[in-house]
């Protein structure tokens, strides 16, 4: 989660508050993956997109009710809502749940071949490593979004402001 905003800063109803962890629903579903119904990680999908159409809409509402000329505006909107998506679907979806699904599967895996264990203690034994890893992948794959779309979509903006994703 970002840092909390400075004192007198408004606050980020998508990035300092609770509403944030929406964005970590599918981890949570790829971490249940083997105890539950598909269509359970599907909705956990369907909530972090939820959450990462929600935050780009929010970013786009805010770059237009940003002082400045009428002219730029446009751009800087367009700047915001994408850079907004790009950056969320990236580090808050897909990065993140095809992470968990591999760290579940090849644990999964792994115990199945090297343990005797009942299927369903190596169903829990998988779901809690993937819960455990979630905070653990968190700050790297944002930051190596960060690194990537500094080296490439982010050097295609016109010169506005660079949004702030993370």
């Amino acid at each position: 989660m970002s840092e909390p905003p400075s004192r007198g800063a408004e606050r980020d109803l998508f990035r300092d508050t609770w509403v944030r962890y929406l964005g970590y629903a599918n981890e949570v579903g790829e971490a249940f993956r083997s105890l539950v119904p598909a269509a359970v990680v599907w909705l956990s999908y369907g909530v972090s997109s939820s959450y990462v159409l929600a935050d780009a809409i929010d970013k786009g509402k805010k770059a237009r009710d940003v002082p400045g000329p009428e002219a730029g505006r446009s751009s800087r909107v367009t700047v915001a809502v994408v850079d907004t998506f790009v950056w969320q679907a990236l580090a808050s979806v897909a990065i993140p749940g095809f992470t968990i699904n591999r760290v579940c599967a090849a644990s999964l895996y792994i115990l199945s071949t090297a343990t005797h264990w009942p299927l369903a203690v190596r169903k829990w034994t998988t779901t809690t490593l993937g819960l455990l890893a979630i905070p653990v992948i968190i700050h790297p794959i944002d930051r190596s979004v960060d690194f990537l779309l500094d080296s490439s979509l982010r050097k295609l903006y016109p010169s506005v402001e660079k949004p702030s994703s993370s």
